[in-house]
């Protein structure tokens, strides 16, 4: 089959190429999932220290209360500050919510008075903290290698003959406090990813959604058959996209009109080629009778007549190929608006035989039809024969005189017998029609098979036996085939010997 002629490229400005846009969906879900999948990782990180602070607070609180615990059981007795802490208390404060607890307890003058006199001490600049109404302030140091957090509470001590500031301190590890985050930082991330599935979720079905119309836009497009330039309905898509509904529109119609002039100027071209051509034929014919009378001299009689049946021929060429010429341009542009009805190919090939059997005996050909069932397939009747007529005529000019041509058409499998009928059903199933045309010729060689479809091309064998030919035959053969969604098939012939043409049809169920 010709391949349909590429459309010319057009330059973008600036002389590049331009780049291809990509899918709509997939631009949309980009440009709403990502910045909902950056808001939402910075929310789980809001979420995470906000969660940490009030962890955080929560354990410090708790840590405040110990020290508090402890600075009640610190007094001054007899002039020397004392801290009364039994065991049952040190054994309150290492629970599995604080973790593993170290205190100390200093003296007004700076002297450790109970506890682990190693704690880190407070540092110069750690500020007191305005969470809690006491004066109490909290640092991060470590302790035997681990990191503790300590509460630094300043505690008044006094009585008849003194009095000062103690100092007490709490200080607990952090496993406690690393493994609530650790647990925040989970619920976190699940609750988020959670969330970022979910909204995934929704903007895909949300763009599917908003993206239906245009959906149904292409499908009425894509479903429209090539001569339906009727007017796509503005109301099948959104606001903002029916400006270009209405330049789609205004291009079918300047297309229509397009069409419209150009079937005329086929219409009009056919009765100006054919009227002229047909007279110029009969005057020629009238010429070569006049010339055959006897009183003309012999010799200016077979002059005349050499010229008259030269005019003749080209005339007849020259129609031929006017009509040919006409044929395919009628298909070209109004075949696809021609309507279809059931045909029996069985009756278009039996009336093509009959309208060309004078050439047939008059080339000494033996023109034979094999038909089985009637083959009905939907088509054009007349585009059907102009086909059936075009491959008839084309096996009668190539084929040597006493050599044969056989028309064929079998409907289903089960007609399929053996030889050429059976290599036919091989290529379908039952539901399809075959129409071959056979003829013992020269045949066309195997490398020029594709290119005879092409207007204008003629293969090198039958140049040589028929230099006036048009080169249209086949080209119209395609086009007529590719209409009716036909595949076309160049074989050898019987015995390897000239060409067997062969259309797969769908049959009419």
């Amino acid at each position: 089959m010709r391949p349909p002629a590429a459309p010319p490229a057009r330059a973008a400005s600036g002389g590049g190429a331009p780049a291809a846009l990509g899918s709509l969906r997939g631009q949309l879900l980009r440009w709403l999932l990502g910045p909902l999948i950056v808001l939402v990782l910075l929310n789980a990180v809001s979420v995470y220290r906000n969660a940490l602070d009030a962890a955080d607070m929560a354990y410090d609180r708790s840590l405040l209360a110990s020290t508090r615990a402890l600075a009640e059981r610190v007094s001054v007795v007899n002039g020397k500050v004392v801290a009364d802490v039994p065991y049952v208390a040190l054994d309150s404060f290492e629970t599995d919510t604080l973790g593993r607890i170290y205190y100390k307890v200093t003296g007004i003058r700076g002297e450790t008075v109970s506890g682990y006199a190693d704690l880190p001490p407070v540092p110069a600049n750690v500020p007191r903290s305005q969470a809690y109404p006491a004066l109490v302030r909290f640092y991060h140091a470590s302790y035997h290698g681990q990191p503790i957090r300590i509460a630094a509470l300043l505690q008044p001590v006094y009585d008849d003959s003194m009095r000062g500031i103690a100092l007490i301190q709490v200080a607990e590890t952090l496993d406690a406090r690393r493994g609530l985050s650790n647990q925040i930082l989970f619920d976190t991330l699940l609750w988020q990813a959670g969330l970022l599935v979910a909204l995934a979720l929704l903007v895909w079905f949300a763009v599917r959604l908003v993206l239906r119309p245009l959906m149904r836009l292409k499908l009425a497009v894509e479903t429209r058959s090539l001569s339906d330039l009727s007017d796509v309905d503005p109301a099948l898509v959104h606001k903002e996209v029916r400006p270009l509904v209405a330049a789609m529109n205004g291009a079918m119609a300047r297309l229509q009109s397009l069409i419209a002039s150009q079937r005329r100027f086929i219409a009009d071209a056919s009765h100006q080629l054919r009227t002229p051509l047909t007279v110029l034929k009969t005057q020629a014919e009238l010429a070569l009778r006049e010339c055959e009378r006897e009183h003309e001299p012999a010799q200016l009689r077979a002059a005349l007549g050499e010229i008259v049946r030269s005019i003749a021929a080209t005339t007849d060429s020259t129609v031929n190929l006017a009509n040919r010429l006409l044929t395919l341009a009628r298909i070209e542009h109004g075949g696809e608006g021609m309507a279809l009805a059931p045909v029996a190919l069985r009756d278009t090939l039996r009336q093509v035989a009959l309208e060309l059997a004078p050439a047939a005996v008059a080339r000494n050909i033996d023109l034979s039809l094999e038909a089985g069932q009637a083959g009905l397939i939907q088509g054009h009747a007349l585009l059907l024969h102009e086909l059936v007529a075009n491959l008839l005529d084309n096996a009668l000019r190539y084929t040597p005189a006493g050599g044969s041509v056989v028309l064929r058409v079998l409907a289903g499998a089960a007609e399929a017998g053996s030889g050429a009928a059976a290599d036919a059903a091989d290529a379908g199933g039952a539901g399809m029609v075959w129409l071959e045309v056979e003829d013992s010729g020269h045949g066309i060689a195997a490398a020029e098979r594709e290119k005879v479809f092409a207007p204008f091309y003629r293969a090198a064998a039958t140049l040589e036996r028929n230099p006036g030919g048009a080169g249209l035959g086949l080209a119209i053969v395609a086009d007529i085939a590719a209409l009716h969604g036909a595949a076309i098939v160049l074989a050898d012939g019987a015995g390897g010997r000239g060409l067997r043409v062969r259309l797969l049809f769908s049959a009419l169920v």
